[in-house]
C-alpha cells in the first residue's frame, strides 16, 4: 500500500513478529506477503495475505511491480495499490514457530507485530534489501523516479 504524503510518497510496511525479530529493526521490515496455495493466482494470494497480516482489505485496482528474488531464493510477486490506514489498528493472524530453534517447542506468534508508514528514504533503510527494487519500481510507475 502506498499513499501520497505532503513531501513524498509513503509506503506501508510490516515488521515480522516473534522473538527472532523482536529487537531487530533496520533491514527486516517487509511488504505484507505470504505463500499462495496450490492453484491460487498470485494476485489473489497477495490480496488474501495482505488482509490476513494486517486486517485491512485491499481494493480491486493494482499496479504490477513484478517479481523479485529474495536473498534466500524465494521469488516474491508484488503489486501496489494506493490507500490509507491507521497502523495502530492493524490486526495480524498468528502462526506457530519452533522456539528456541531446534528445541521441538512450538509457540504461537503474530505473523507481524507492527506496521508503519515510511517515506521512500526511510523505507530503504528498514525494508529487506532484496525488496528495495520494489520501491524503485513503484517510483518509476508513479513517474516519481529521480
Amino acid at each position: 500500500m502506498y499513499r501520497r504524503g505532503l513531501q513524498d510518497v509513503e509506503v506501508f510496511l510490516v515488521h515480522p513478529g516473534g522473538p527472532f525479530f523482536a529487537k531487530k529493526d533496520l533491514g527486516v521490515w517487509t511488504i505484507p506477503k505470504g505463500e499462495y496455495l496450490d492453484g491460487e493466482h498470485p494476485l489473489r494470494a497477495a490480496r488474501r495475505e495482505f488482509q490476513e497480516e494486517t486486517g485491512f482489505p485491499s481494493p480491486e485496482s493494482f499496479l504490477d511491480l513484478g517479481p523479485i528474488k529474495q536473498a534466500g531464493g524465494k521469488v516474491v510477486f508484488a503489486w501496489a495499490f494506493e490507500g490509507n490506514c491507521d497502523p495502530s489498528k492493524m490486526i495480524s493472524n498468528y502462526c506457530e514457530v519452533e522456539w528456541p530453534p531446534r528445541s521441538g517447542r512450538l509457540i504461537e506468534i503474530p505473523e507481524v507485530d507492527r506496521a508503519a508508514w515510511f517515506s521512500i528514504a526511510e523505507a530503504r533503510e528498514r525494508i529487506k534489501a532484496s525488496q528495495i527494487p520494489l520501491l524503485d519500481r513503484l517510483l518509476i510507475i508513479l513517474n516519481l523516479a529521480k
